[in-house]
């Protein structure tokens, strides 16, 4: 049979947005492939270049609405490294916290969608539900549902509200049983062991030499957490592990995330037992000085870096956003081939597309 080229995309349920994935297949069987983004190129880079620091907060928050906090935050340590500022402590546990909660909500989306894409729609449902959960107590912090503006440059714009601590604790608690429940209704069907066990193989080697970072990377078993190899805020000063697993598979990648959101819920528990009293935030100063700055965080597709010039106004001169996904999808053609048609969705739902971060 002669190979040919096929288009799933720009809109194909596989996607998880708006982008094309060419795969050319002899047959069923996928021989090569070519990820086209740029659907949804929304110019960011250049839009911060005429705003303000402070206004470029609530626009950062749009670069994953799944990961609000973790884009603003970044934006802020990146600005916190160019002014040298210095946030108070309590201000870096908050925001370990909110992070954190993040990271929980984010992870279940995904979880709710690579349920849908294999057919799993009980896990949709019972993600999603959670997942307000999570939403609610974000809510609580910042007034907003999904995209926050809650980050500050020199800290955070409020302290914790009343009884957050208590309602924060009790959703973990409850949350913890519900992936047990997860755990029986993935693990326990073998149809979705079938389609992600031994599919979309990706060794350690190529994951690295291809700029893979996240759950993605440490899937393929790779043990790398900026967390933990390029600390910020509090992360060192509270006791947790890197979440891997050795199969390099789509599963290994679920199993991973799953791990990754108990983990996430024992640095919330040790961050508000070691969180002082104090401040929240600092004054800054408006105008930045003449030079470069660059700050790089554990966003929950992987690694989120940006790099900003500063030229002594209000206003960056430049602001360069190193996006995890834009890079995990150069890893696609290798991880698609050999495989069928049908493995498409199991694949890239293994990945955690956000195409607001990667096209900007």
């Amino acid at each position: 049979m002669a190979e040919m080229w096929i288009n799933m995309g720009p809109q194909h349920p596989m996607t998880h947005g708006l982008w094309n994935l060419r795969v050319k297949v002899d047959g069923e069987t996928i021989v090569d492939a070519e990820p086209v983004v740029g659907y949804l190129h929304r110019g960011w880079e250049k839009l911060v270049e005429n705003r303000m620091y402070p206004q470029i907060i609530p626009l950062s928050d749009r670069l994953c609405y799944g990961a609000s906090m973790s884009w603003s935050h970044l934006y802020c340590l990146t600005i916190e490294e160019l002014m040298d500022v210095e946030v108070p402590e309590r201000a870096e546990y908050i925001r370990v916290i909110v992070l954190e909660l993040q990271r929980i909500a984010s992870h279940l989306m995904w979880l709710a969608a690579f349920g849908t894409d294999l057919g799993l729609l009980t896990g949709f449902v019972y993600a999603m539900r959670e997942r307000e959960l999570f939403l609610d107590l974000l809510q609580s912090v910042s007034g907003a549902r999904m995209t926050y503006n809650y980050m500050r440059i020199g800290g955070v714009r409020n302290d914790l509200p009343p009884n957050f601590e208590r309602d924060c604790l009790r959703t973990l608690d409850y949350f913890e049983k519900k992936l047990d429940e997860y755990e029986q209704i993935y693990d326990g069907s073998d149809i979705f062991l079938m389609r992600t066990q031994d599919i979309g193989y990706l060794k350690p080697a190529d994951a690295i030499n291809l700029g893979v970072t996240g759950p993605t990377l440490r899937g393929s078993g790779v043990k790398i957490d900026i967390r933990k190899h390029d600390p910020y805020s509090v992360y060192e000063e509270l006791d947790w592990e890197i979440c891997t697993h050795p199969d390099c598979d789509c599963y290994a990648r679920y199993r991973v995330r799953m791990d990754e959101m108990r983990m996430s819920c024992q640095i919330i528990r040790e961050a508000f037992k070691k969180m002082p009293d104090g401040p929240v935030r600092v004054k800054v100063p408006r105008h930045a000085p003449k030079r470069t700055a660059f700050a790089r965080v554990e966003d929950p597709r992987g690694e989120g870096l940006m790099y900003v010039i500063g030229d002594g106004t209000d206003k960056p001169f430049r602001l360069k956003v190193r996006s995890p996904i834009f890079v995990t999808v150069s890893a696609v053609p290798i991880m698609l081939r050999g495989y069928k048609v049908a493995d498409v969705p199991a694949i890239m739902g293994s990945v955690d597309m956000c195409l607001g971060e990667t096209d900007r």
